[in-house]
């Protein structure tokens, strides 16, 4: 009787699409970190989002809805699907789900308990039995060490130490240097729409989309500099003559009321590699050390 991971390695298709996708959620995941969202946040993603094209596809291709073919197709339960799709579609900002950081900053802004008397998150002691950053971490981070939090706070500039081991809170949401709501969902749109047309290419054998990629793996790297500078020259060249083409195809004939649209364009990218060197391998070593912060005992006076 042959193994499930026997019959599995034998479907050349399946491990050769589990790659693809490791490839696609790697750089996702990267994001993900970025970006402070938890792994059960993009599970719960994906779970919706499956169910729901499931279902739709099922819809299209067959002109009624099958909670049971949805079932199969995605592997989930059916009472899973049945609870998803009667459901309207979530914004995933349930409090509950926030990232720890994220509670633990928010509850320093909103818990009585935590506040000053002015109503703004009091300068608390890292450590201590009652009104402390000890106290506030372990009732909002769901079991994650202070000094770990801490640390993820400092790194996102959200938290200031201050002398005498006292922590005061900067910014109630973190905020992420280089990082724009507009370049977040560029990344969506951009790489969304590069799928769908790799995506239609595979399922076509004919009027494929354009897709091209022009690559060599063992170009010096003293010469990267100026193909970076030449790439980014033709490609501007290539996207202003797209765009006086796509100008030119809206203003070919007059809009009828009831004529079909679509929306077109293309996208033009470059890409390289990190370089391997001993000095990149090695990990960056932070210039302010970690401090080391212990426990004040304070003798009790009789």
């Amino acid at each position: 009787m042959k193994s499930h991971s026997t019959a599995q390695s034998q479907d050349p298709f399946k491990e050769t699409a589990i790659t693809a996708l490791r490839r696609v959620v790697d750089p996702l995941v990267d994001l993900m970190f970025d970006l402070e969202i938890t792994v059960q946040e993009f599970s719960r993603l994906v779970r919706d989002r499956a169910v729901r094209s499931a279902a739709a596809r099922i819809a299209r291709e067959s002109g009624r809805n099958s909670n049971s073919r949805v079932a199969i197709i995605t592997g989930l339960a059916r009472t899973e699907v049945a609870r998803i799709l009667g459901t309207t579609e979530p914004s995933f900002r349930s409090r509950g789900e926030q990232h720890p950081a994220r509670r633990v900053l928010a509850a320093w802004h909103d818990s009585q308990r935590f506040l000053a008397t002015n109503g703004d998150p009091a300068v608390l002691p890292i450590f201590g039995k009652r009104k402390s950053f000890e106290k506030l971490v372990a009732a909002h981070s769901g079991g994650i060490p202070v000094r770990a939090m801490l640390d993820q706070l400092l790194q996102i500039s959200a938290v200031e130490i201050l002398p005498h081991q006292r922590v005061k809170a900067k910014f109630r949401v973190p905020i992420f240097k280089g990082m724009s709501r507009s370049a977040i969902a560029n990344i969506g749109e951009r790489a969304g729409d590069l799928l769908g047309t790799l995506k239609h290419n595979l399922r076509t054998a004919s009027a494929p989309l354009f897709e091209g990629t022009a690559f060599v793996g063992d170009v010096d790297i003293g010469v990267v500099p100026l193909v970076r500078r030449q790439i980014a020259e033709q490609g501007s060249a290539f996207i202003d003559g797209a765009t006086s083409l796509f100008s030119r195809s809206r203003s070919k004939r007059p809009r009828m009321q009831d004529s079909s649209q679509c929306r077109i364009g293309v996208t033009v990218y470059y890409f390289e590699d990190e370089v391997a060197t001993a000095s990149a391998r090695q990990p960056p070593r932070d210039r302010s050390r970690r401090k080391n912060l212990q426990r004040q005992h304070i003798k009790s006076r009789r």
